[in-house]
């Protein structure tokens, strides 16, 4: 399995106005065209956080384990269209309650994203994706603090951990 190079994402401004579109192949080529992106933290009643294991064959970041559900907002979607989209393809969820968290520029060697946070509380079955995931479970914040900085974990998760939900 493999990304597809050739699909279109919207360029956005800082404020996540679209000023063009691109494919994922440029957006993720060190063009750093702004594109937007959406995540889920679920978390469960116990206070731990369910995390996916990127595919190997992922482009960006394969193996290392990544926040519950992250995806491209796709051309003419709106982040909260976008979210319900993923977190159905990537978790099998469709009934659950997001709370907006944040809104910021993620910035990498290879990218630059415009990444609206989420979070849920959800104690219901996960059927995480065969086809876009390599499984996932549930970390205690113990766990989670202890993987950091150990490449386990995705350097966008990491610091998005600790700005979004490290008191």
């Amino acid at each position: 399995m493999k990304d597809n190079s050739q699909e279109i994402f919207p360029v956005v401004d800082e404020n996540g106005r679209v000023i063009g579109s691109a494919t994922r192949g440029e957006c993720h080529s060190g063009r750093m065209l702004l594109h937007p992106v959406v995540h889920l933290h679920v978390f469960n009643s116990k206070g731990e956080i369910y995390l996916q294991r990127r595919p190997d064959w992922k482009d960006i970041q394969p193996g290392k384990w990544d926040t519950a559900v992250g995806g491209h907002i796709d051309y003419g979607e709106t982040p909260e269209e976008a979210l319900q989209r993923e977190v159905r393809e990537e978790l099998g969820i469709t009934a659950f309650t997001p709370e907006f968290v944040d809104r910021y520029v993620f910035e990498s060697k290879r990218e630059r994203e415009l990444v609206y946070v989420n979070r849920t509380t959800y104690d219901g079955e996960i059927h995480p994706s065969a086809e876009e995931l390599d499984g996932g479970r549930f970390w205690t914040i113990q766990e989670i603090s202890e993987a950091i900085g150990t490449g386990v974990l995705t350097p966008n998760f990491e610091s998005e951990f600790r700005r979004s939900f490290i008191l």
